[in-house]
């Protein structure tokens, strides 16, 4: 998945975690560390990339595209010369040690433009009224195949689009919510003391502080991780803040505050969210909603020591309020509360803090069928496959199996594993879990670049479970859910359920600390780690999951299908291949899943539901506006379409409400859920679930005025189409395999 799909990052803001490391007066060299690297590229890539101007040039355009992906900052003459100078020996000066003054002068010059470019938006936007938005030019939505501009008058051009869009977007936004306000007889939730020409300004602001504000650090960092990205998207570099929230992230239990962080658009860090029983909740000072604009990194009260914050990079935030457990953090606060202009200081001793929302948990499901009888079933979700690689004390197997020993005890007679949102983790975790379903046998193979082939059994004897099987998919399962979603497929032994595929990410990487290749009398403290493909996963039937994931063999209507989401959209991805079948692999009775009859079913089930009807129109509504990459700047037409897609809302809503008031009421006579969290297996009973107590179990959450305009009817009973879905699938399966078991019992009785 992308850099960093597993740091945590919870709606727009990140968790506060880690321990600090300082970079204050480190001298890593990183010529030195780029050299290691490459060599590191050459010797351990599964790919052995010919070591040519070919690859140079991929180099170059890699860090290019990562600067400037929308090609709205450099000139197409810069790209020129540099291309000439750079273009196809970048491999060379890597290798020479002399890559960062290559780096470093594209990024300057990138920091020349990027302040020109967004000074000049900014100028524009201090005559906001300049904008009439009533002619009928339209732009690109995407413009990652646009080509530069040849001209400074071009590049201007393309940000009067830029900016004219971006604050048609705000004006239409204000008005729509204020509109929205009235008809439901509410205050309008915004009262935004800025223009919308501040607005777009100040986030602008941001984004320039972003830029001017880099370190040599960073701008390694990012070239560096353009280059490991040259061999295939999943290939990575890693500075030293990455790895460590990285490596915090797979242990699901974070040292910090506890509390969710969102860069707002005037500069400040505003607190969304807090978690129950962390440090910042224990201490009680520290509010939803107030806002930090400085840090006092040393906690000794000096103004020295505070470091502003404002229209800091949220990454860096947090770097600068995490620390050891235990240590203070101080903090400069405006308080929601209080007048403008208040500022209060507050004080925290951090903390681990468990990310329970990111751990397994299961539901048993009582649902009561037409002809009164009851079925039992069971649903485990699974957020990741986490583990800590240091202790081994928080392993996602270890607490599945728990849940499924619970969930046996509770007699359930069906199971549906919840993969989607999963981007993978530990093979070591889906190797063991597999086990719990398959018993003893193959679970994946692992190719390396030599061609040999290793494959990776269970250690389980037997399954822990055996019953009906249900597991639920989507786009973004990725890697290890792959691997688990495919051996389940391969063996037969669980209907795959959700999108079209998995997202294919068929490859293993290996992190490797760069500081272990650096000549000794270098300083290495801070060079990072090289995270390398070096083997491709294989299914156990001897297809690898790479770019083709694992194909479900229930497909539901999805809005992510519409998306480009999964491997094949991304660069340098790495092609699909098949190896022979494992050895020892042998399947079960795929008769024994019923396909044609409960697909058939659920076939019925969605051509009659609204509600995927729904999803099929907007995905194609989606595909359509992709194909199309244009958006118009003339108001009344932007106001058409959000009249229109107002209206599709507000006949859906009326809809819904009808229907989902009948679900509920009969969700009341044939569903009952009860909670099975991990502090809940050793419970007597479990309880039956609350949904609204739950949301809040974990974290408080700041209200959104803006979010609570939203009149769509939440779920009947929270299940989500797919969710229900899978259910009934699951119920049937229980019922066609017992109903056949019953009548094999019945024929040997008569034999």
């Amino acid at each position: 998945m992308k850099k960093h799909s597993l740091l945590k990052v919870l709606s727009c803001g990140l968790l506060l975690s880690l321990t600090s490391v300082s970079c204050v007066g480190a001298k890593t060299d990183f010529n030195e560390v780029g050299k290691q690297m490459l060599i590191m590229l050459r010797n351990s890539h599964y790919e052995r990339y010919d070591f040519d101007a070919k690859l140079g040039e991929r180099f170059f355009d890699s860090y290019i595209d990562s600067l400037d992906a929308s090609k709205q900052f450099f000139l197409a003459d810069d790209i020129a010369k540099f291309r000439l100078k750079y273009g196809k020996n970048m491999h060379q000066l890597l290798l020479e040690g002399k890559s960062m003054e290559a780096a470093s002068e594209i990024h300057a010059l990138y920091r020349v433009r990027a302040n020109a470019r967004i000074k000049f938006a900014q100028e524009l936007l201090k005559n906001e009224d300049q904008f009439t938005f009533d002619g009928h030019r339209t732009i690109m939505r995407d413009r990652k195949e646009a080509l530069w501009p040849a001209t400074e008058e071009e590049a201007n051009q393309i940000w009067r689009d830029q900016v004219e869009q971006a604050l048609l977007s705000e004006v239409l936004r204000r008005e729509t919510i204020a509109e929205l306000a009235k008809k439901q007889g509410k205050d309008d939730p915004l009262n935004d003391k800025n223009t919308p020409g501040e607005k777009i300004a100040l986030r602008f602001e941001r984004i320039l502080h972003g830029i001017n504000s880099s370190t040599p650090e960073e701008v390694a960092d990012s070239f560096l991780s353009a280059v490991a990205k040259s061999y295939d998207p999943h290939t990575d570099y890693f500075s030293m803040s990455e790895m460590e929230r990285f490596m915090s992230g797979m242990q699901n239990a974070l040292v910090g505050i506890g509390a969710m962080l969102q860069a707002e658009d005037d500069g400040a860090t505003k607190i969304t969210g807090i978690v129950v029983g962390g440090p910042a909740d224990k201490g009680g000072e520290l509010k939803l909603n107030d806002r930090i604009v400085g840090v006092d990194t040393l906690n000794v009260g000096t103004d020295e020591a505070m470091v502003d914050i404002m229209f800091e990079k949220l990454d860096r935030v947090v770097d600068l309020i995490r620390g050891k457990e235990g240590t203070e953090v101080r903090l400069k606060v405006e308080p929601a509360a209080a007048a403008p202009g208040e500022i209060k200081f507050i004080v925290i001793k951090r903390g681990k803090v468990e990310l329970k929302d990111e751990l397994a948990k299961a539901e048993v499901i009582h649902m009561t069928r037409p002809d009164g009888s009851v079925h039992r079933l069971g649903w485990i979700s699974l957020p990741a496959f986490y583990a800590d690689f240091k202790s081994w004390e928080t392993r996602c197997s270890v607490d599945v199996q728990k849940l499924v020993d619970r969930l046996k005890k509770e007699n359930i007679e069906g199971l549906i594993l919840d993969l989607r949102g999963n981007g993978g983790g530990s093979l070591e975790e889906v190797r063991r879990m597999t086990g719990f379903f398959t018993g003893r046998g193959p679970v994946v193979q692992v190719k390396n670049t030599l061609g040999r082939i290793e494959v990776k059994d269970s250690s389980n004897p037997k399954p822990i479970y055996d019953g009906p099987m249900v597991c639920l998919i989507d786009k973004t399962s990725a890697s290890a859910s792959e691997i688990l979603a495919g051996a389940l497929q391969d063996y037969n032994r669980a209907v795959i359920v959700g999108d079209s595929s998995t997202f294919g990410k068929g490859t293993v990487q290996q992190p490797m600390e760069i500081r272990k290749m650096m000549p000794f009398m270098v300083d290495a403290r801070r060079a990072g780690v090289l995270k390398p493909t070096i083997q491709k996963f294989y299914r156990v039937a001897g297809s690898t999951t790479q770019l083709k994931g694992v194909e479900s063999d229930i497909v539901l209507p999805s809005l992510m299908d519409a998306y480009e989401i999964g491997e094949k959209f991304l660069d340098h991805a790495m092609p699909h291949d098949n190896i022979r079948r494992a050895p020892g692999f042998r399947e079960l009775n795929r008769g024994n899943l019923f396909l044609p009859v409960i697909s058939e079913k659920s076939a019925a089930r969605v051509k009659s539901s609204s509600d995927f009807k729904y999803i099929a129109e907007d995905a194609k509504r989606l595909i359509e506006r992709r194909e199309e990459n244009r958006i118009s700047l003339n108001k009344a037409e932007r106001k058409k379409e959000l009249a229109e897609s107002d209206q599709r809302s507000t006949e859906r809503n009326a809809e819904r409400r009808i229907r989902f008031g009948k679900m509920a009421e009969k969700d009341k006579k044939t569903l009952r859920f009860f909670r099975l969290n991990l502090e809940d297996i050793k419970r007597e009973e479990l309880e039956e679930i609350d949904r609204a107590k739950d949301k809040e179990s974990y974290m408080r959450h700041a209200k959104d005025g803006v979010a609570d305009l939203d009149d769509t009817p939440e779920w009947p009973s929270s299940l989500d189409p797919v969710k229900r879905e899978g259910i009934k699938i699951l119920s049937d399966l229980v019922e066609v395999t017992e109903r056949a078991r019953m009548a094999g019992a019945l024929q040997n009785n008569n034999g």
